[in-house]
């Protein structure tokens, strides 16, 4: 696992608390030309933070600016549904895929599939309880079925994959250039 100080943590966190801001929903602060980061954040949360409690604290984060849209635009009511708890495991799936892997990245190219890997299968688990969770449990479909589900996931799965793995790569080349930058200026002092 990537070893932060606290102080390198709260500045993460404090940076994927901005960024959900930033681009979940319509909301005050919304940049609509942006995906939401949401799916990214949980990830990454889970690889660079180690205390379980951010969890919590962007999820509440998430349920407010979700309350804020709905104050800003009541046309989004139909998505605040029974099916709206179906995001804590969405999320978690997310965060325990970035723990996961976290504890086998290397600096190095090697671990590059690996990552692939836990954001495809972290995507689809999590798009199964969001998707599903919606499709099953919000009372907006008459009729549902394996088949339904399946035209959801594969609807919805793309885009929030590119979403997940695009936030990933800023955030991983970021935080690569800056652990390359503190090893040269390490050097120049040694």
């Amino acid at each position: 696992m990537t070893e932060l100080n606290r102080s390198q943590q709260v500045v993460i966190g404090l940076g994927l608390i901005l960024l959900m801001a930033l681009t979940r929903g319509t909301h005050f602060a919304s940049i609509d030309a942006l995906p939401s980061a949401s799916w990214a954040v949980f990830l990454l949360a889970g690889f660079f933070l180690k205390q379980v409690w951010f969890f919590g604290l962007l999820f509440l984060e998430a349920v407010l600016l979700d309350l804020a849209a709905l104050g800003l635009d009541a046309g989004i009511a139909h998505c605040i549904t029974p099916a709206y708890g179906m995001l804590v495991p969405a999320y978690l799936t997310l965060w325990f895929g970035g723990r996961f892997y976290s504890r086998i990245h290397r600096d190095s190219w090697s671990t590059l599939a690996p990552l692939v890997a836990t954001l495809l299968v972290s995507a689809f688990v999590s798009n199964l309880f969001s998707s599903g969770g919606y499709y099953f449990l919000s009372g907006m479909f008459e009729e549902t079925s394996l088949a339904g589900l399946w035209t959801r996931i594969e609807m919805y799965l793309p885009a929030k994959l590119a979403s997940l793995a695009g936030y990933t790569a800023v955030v991983g080349g970021a935080a690569w250039l800056a652990t390359r930058g503190s090893a040269v200026s390490e050097a120049r002092q040694a």
